[in-house]
C-alpha cells in the first residue's frame, strides 16, 4: 500500500459518524517500571497528536467514569479484584502467595496506582458501551482498554482487567449479539474464553500463532456447546503484509457479518501487528492496520474501537491517531503537525512509515487454506441465534451520585448542553469533560444478561488451580473436556479436536530474544 497521506476513502465509507472518545489526562502518569515494553504514556502521545491534528473538534470528548469494585465483578473473581484493590509495592511482600495465584509479577507488574490504571482504562470501554447503547454515537473509542488478555481469576500479558469482556456485557444488555473482533498480534485468549460456550458473543482473532505468547488460537478452536463455530481464529505467520492480511480479513469478515448479524461490534485494534513493533513480527502499515477499521466501520453497526497491544509507542501514536480519523471520516495530512512530543516522530516527522523488506512466511496456498477453513465452519451457521429475553432489555442510566463511597467525585447528568459546551471550547482544545456510568434502573431488568455472566462464571472450575486450567466445556459428562494449561475449552471429537499449544515464554520473553 502507498504510505502517503490523504487516504479514507470515498464514497459511503467517507460518509461522517458521531463518535464519542474517552480519554483520562492521568492515563499517562501509570508506570510498569523500567524496562517493562507496555508504556502508558502512549496514550498520551495518541491524545497529542488528535489534539494538533484538530481531531478532537470533531469528536465528543468524555472522561471515564472509575469502573466500581461491583463493575469488575461482573465478570473478575471477587477475591482477585480485593487483591488488585489492596495490593501495593509496598505491600507485596506480605501477600507473596496470592501475587503467585493470581500470576501477578514479572509480566504484570504490582506499580503505583494499579487498581486506579484498572479502574480507569476499564471505565473507559464501559462507558464506550453505555453511549452506544443508548444511541449518543454511532462510534465510541477508547484507545486506553482492549487488555484482552486478563481471565476471571488472574492476570496476563500485562493485562490485569479485562475491559473488552465488561463492555460486551454491557453490550448485551441492549444488543442479542455481539461480535468481538481482535487484530492484535497476540490472540484474544481472555475475550474468546470468556464468551467460549455461548452463541450470544462471537469471537475472532487474526493473530500470531505458533511458539508465540499466549500459544492459544488454534485453527481448530472453534468453541463449545451453544458457541461452536462462535468462536473463529486466524493463525498468521511473520512477517504478514496489507495485502496478505486483508485478503483474510475482508472476505472472512464479510461473511461473517452476514451470517451473524451482530448488533454491535467491538474492535480491538492492538498496535503490535504493526511493522516495527518491539514486539511484533507482522509488517503491516498504519493504512493496511486502519483498513481493518475502515472496513468494519462501513457496516453501520454500532462499534467500539479499543487499544490493546503495542510496544513501539511512536507508532502506536500514529496508528490510533490516523485510526480515530478514519472512523470520523476526516482526512488529516501525512505531514505532522507540531506537537510536544514531535522528537519522538523523527527523522520522517510524518504519520505513516514504510513496512519493511522483511520475508512474508504465510504464503498463498496458507493464506487460502485458512479462508477457505472458516468459511467452511462459517457455513455450517445457518442463520443468525435467536435470543429470549427474559423481560425487556435493560436500560443504562446515568447518575449524578456514585453508589460506590469510595467515589464520592461529582457527576455530570447527560443532556445537550454538554455537547454545546464541548463545541464552544474546541479550537482551544480544552474539552469539557462529561462523565458516564453504568447502572442498571432495576434489578428485575437485568435478569437476562445476569444470566449470561453467571453462565460465564460457570465455565470456571477451581480458582485455585486458575494458573493452570481456567475454563473446561459444558459440564455434561465425559462430553465435557479441560484442556490443562490452556484455558480454553473445545471440541474433543475425534480429529476436529482443538490442538492447543501453549508456550511456556512470556511476552517479555520474547522482546529478549529480538
Amino acid at each position: 500500500m502507498d504510505t502517503s497521506g490523504n487516504s479514507l476513502p470515498s464514497g459511503s465509507d467517507g460518509s461522517k459518524r458521531k463518535v464519542c472518545y474517552f480519554y483520562d489526562s492521568e492515563v499517562g502518569n501509570y508506570y510498569y517500571g523500567q524496562g517493562h515494553p507496555m508504556k502508558p504514556h502512549r496514550m498520551r502521545m495518541t491524545h497529542a497528536l488528535l489534539t494538533q491534528y484538530g481531531l478532537l473538534d470533531h469528536m465528543h470528548v468524555l472522561k471515564p467514569n472509575p469502573a466500581r469494585e461491583k463493575d469488575l465483578c461482573r465478570f473478575h473473581a471477587d477475591d482477585y479484584v480485593y487483591f488488585l484493590r489492596r495490593v501495593t509495592p509496598d505491600s507485596q511482600q506480605e501477600l507473596l502467595k496470592h501475587l503467585k495465584r493470581f500470576n501477578v509479577g514479572e509480566d504484570c507488574p504490582v506499580f503505583d496506582g494499579l487498581y486506579s490504571f484498572c479502574q480507569t482504562y476499564t471505565g473507559g470501554s464501559i462507558g464506550g458501551a453505555v453511549k452506544l447503547n443508548h444511541g449518543h454515537c454511532d462510534i465510541a473509542i477508547n484507545w486506553s482498554g482492549g487488555l484482552h488478555h486478563a481471565k476471571k481469576c488472574e492476570a496476563s500479558g500485562f493485562c490485569y482487567v479485562n475491559d473488552i469482556v465488561l463492555a460486551i456485557l454491557e453490550l448485551l444488555k441492549t444488543h442479542e449479539r455481539v461480535l468481538y473482533v481482535d487484530i492484535d498480534i497476540h490472540h484474544g485468549d481472555g475475550v474468546e474464553e470468556a464468551f467460549y460456550i455461548t452463541d450470544r458473543v462471537m469471537t475472532v482473532s487474526f493473530h500470531k500463532f505458533g511458539d508465540y505468547f499466549p500459544g492459544t488460537g488454534d485453527i481448530r478452536d472453534i468453541g463449545y456447546g451453544k458457541g461452536k463455530y462462535y468462536a473463529l481464529n486466524v493463525p498468521l505467520d511473520d512477517g504478514i503484509d496489507d495485502e496478505s492480511y486483508q485478503s483474510l480479513f475482508k472476505p472472512i469478515m464479510s461473511k461473517v457479518m452476514e451470517v451473524y448479524r451482530p448488533g454491535a461490534v467491538v474492535l480491538q485494534c492492538g498496535a503490535d501487528s504493526l511493522s516495527g513493533d518491539r514486539l511484533g513480527c507482522f509488517n503491516l502499515s498504519v493504512k493496511g492496520h486502519a483498513e481493518c477499521v475502515r472496513f468494519m466501520r462501513s457496516f453501520n453497526v454500532p462499534l467500539l474501537l479499543l487499544g490493546g497491544g503495542g510496544y513501539t509507542i511512536r507508532n502506536v501514536a500514529r496508528c490510533w491517531c490516523y485510526e480515530t480519523s478514519v472512523a470520523l471520516g476526516v482526512e488529516i495530512e501525512d505531514k505532522m503537525p507540531q506537537n510536544e512530543y514531535i522528537d519522538y516522530f523523527g527523522p520522517e516527522y510524518t504519520l505513516h512509515v514504510a513496512p519493511s523488506n522483511m520475508e512474508n512466511k504465510n504464503s498463498r496456498e496458507m493464506l487460502d487454506g485458512i479462508r477457505a477453513k472458516l468459511l467452511d465452519y462459517l457455513s455450517k451457521l445457518q442463520h443468525a441465534p435467536s435470543v429470549q429475553f427474559q423481560d425487556n432489555p435493560p436500560e443504562t442510566q446515568f447518575s449524578e451520585e456514585n453508589e460506590d463511597e469510595d467515589n464520592k467525585d461529582e457527576r455530570i447528568v447527560v443532556d445537550s448542553d454538554v455537547n454545546l459546551d464541548y463545541e464552544s471550547n474546541a479550537a482551544t482544545g480544552k474539552a469539557k469533560m462529561e462523565i458516564v456510568e453504568p447502572e442498571a434502573k432495576d434489578q428485575n431488568d437485568v435478569m437476562a444478561i445476569d444470566e449470561l455472566a453467571r453462565e460465564v462464571e460457570s465455565t470456571v472450575i477451581d480458582t485455585k488451580n486458575s494458573k493452570d486450567s481456567t475454563v473446561a466445556g459444558e459440564a455434561d459428562g465425559d462430553d465435557a473436556p479441560v484442556y490443562q494449561d490452556s484455558n480454553v475449552a473445545g471440541e474433543a471429537d475425534g480429529d476436529d479436536a482443538p490442538a492447543h499449544h501453549v508456550t511456556e515464554k512470556s511476552p517479555i520473553d520474547e522482546m529478549d530474544q529480538l
